[in-house]
């Protein structure tokens, strides 16, 4: 069974209610299509994933492939483990090419400050962890969650960046220029 966002459901449930001659349709994705709202919801997905890009899916992607590694402090291969901003300069490096600094602070005076509601799937997004600016670095992933190496006994993973416990540590969100930089800028 197909998701589909709760707006439409309610949408299609007034419509079928205020119409009680209706013929019962054989499942919910069939009266989607016979409302024609398959094709909107396709679209949007579609319009979506153009915007996102292909080198930011692609990152995201690449990062995801790290699921599980292993937190090392100081660690920047999946093999020996990583730590966060290890990570973030594999991904990077691995999946557009592009060099980032080996620090987190680094990595953040290196990009471009962005609004956290400018966010994109690709984006940086760093966190006062240890009392200090920019100290943890994850890289956004969508709808509110991000990707990073925790911490010493954790893996790579994805977690929701508006808990509590995130979103005090929020430290702000940075874009990676990739277009026309050298890779080891």
């Amino acid at each position: 069974m197909k998701f589909w966002p709760a707006a439409i459901l309610l949408s299609i449930a007034c419509q079928v209610s205020a119409n009680p001659d209706h013929g019962a349709p054989e499942s919910l994705d069939d009266l989607l299509v016979s409302k024609g709202l398959v094709s909107r919801v396709q679209a949007q997905v579609d319009e979506t994933r153009d915007a996102v890009g292909e080198a930011a899916s692609s990152l995201v992607i690449a990062a995801m492939g790290f699921l599980g590694v292993p937190y090392r402090y100081g660690g920047n291969s999946a093999e020996g483990g990583l730590d966060c901003s290890g990570f973030v300069r594999v991904v990077f490096e691995q999946s557009v090419g592009r060099v980032l600094p080996r620090r987190a602070a680094d990595q953040a005076a290196a990009t471009q400050s962005i609004e956290r509601r400018d966010l994109r799937p690709g984006d940086l997004v760093f966190f006062n962890t240890m009392r200090r600016a920019f100290s943890h670095v994850g890289i956004y992933v969508g709808e509110g969650r991000f990707i990073h190496a925790p911490r010493p006994g954790a893996q790579v993973r994805v977690e929701d960046m508006r808990t509590a416990y995130w979103n005090v540590r929020f430290n702000g969100a940075r874009r990676v220029l990739t277009e026309g930089l050298a890779p080891d800028e």
